[in-house]
């Protein structure tokens, strides 16, 4: 039986998905357009705020804020680009860390006891977090809301949101910015872009990997 407050995030949930429709169907989150429009406005302050704002609740509830990158990348020179959009992620990711807790505290509650949710939430480190973030492709909604239902570090969270999309980003903001409006995912999506940050990655998980192998020997010593 759903009681009042089960219901209550039930109902956030769904019109969450409502919204997500309205806004992608609705070709509100065409980033094309929405350049045109801050193109305009590039000189004033007030857009990175907007801009910042705008990342904060589409990541928040786990919608397309990498919408904003497209819209970021060819205004401003890759390292300013960099930093908004590193900024906006790490703090819509801290909202999506809280919100996803709050959504999912009574499923929580059931599994917080058991071995493999322990294990993960022991675990947890900031490597681990800057090696997903870092490594092109990952949804970073699912690293928002994963580290939120297991609880990891906040230190950790932030600090990798914000290192590991700040270096991708502006990997990703240099090709936009030289080749402007033209730039598209086949133009960031190969081979010389992607594998240093491929590489960054997999050592990153290497040495977390062999970190835990002498923990735990030092541990069975």
């Amino acid at each position: 039986m759903i009681n009042k407050h089960q219901l209550k995030k039930l109902s956030i949930l769904i019109v969450l998905v409502a919204i997500g429709f309205i806004l992608q169907f609705g070709g509100l989150l065409d980033a094309g357009k929405i350049l045109l429009v801050a193109r305009e406005y590039v000189d004033h302050w007030w857009l990175i705020v907007i801009l910042l704002l705008v990342q904060i609740v589409l990541f928040t509830f786990a919608l397309a804020g990498s919408l904003v990158f497209w819209i970021v990348a060819p205004l401003y020179p890759p390292v300013n680009a960099a930093l908004i959009v590193a900024a906006g992620a790490a703090l819509g990711g801290l909202g999506a860390y809280f919100f996803s807790q709050y959504i999912t505290e009574d499923w929580v509650k059931k599994i917080e006891k058991s071995h493999a949710y322990r294990l993960l939430h022991r675990e947890d480190n900031f490597f681990s977090l800057f090696a997903l973030r870092i490594f092109p492709g990952v949804p970073h909604w699912l690293i928002n809301y994963s580290s939120g239902i297991l609880k990891v570090k906040i230190s950790h969270f932030i600090a990798a949101a914000f290192l590991g999309i700040g270096i991708k980003s502006y990997v990703y903001a240099d090709i936009v910015y030289n080749l402007a409006s033209t730039a598209s995912f086949s133009d960031i999506l190969n081979v010389t872009t992607l594998l240093p940050l491929i590489l960054l990655s997999l050592i990153t998980l290497l040495g977390v990997f062999i970190k835990y192998k002498m923990t735990n020997k030092n541990k069975g010593a």
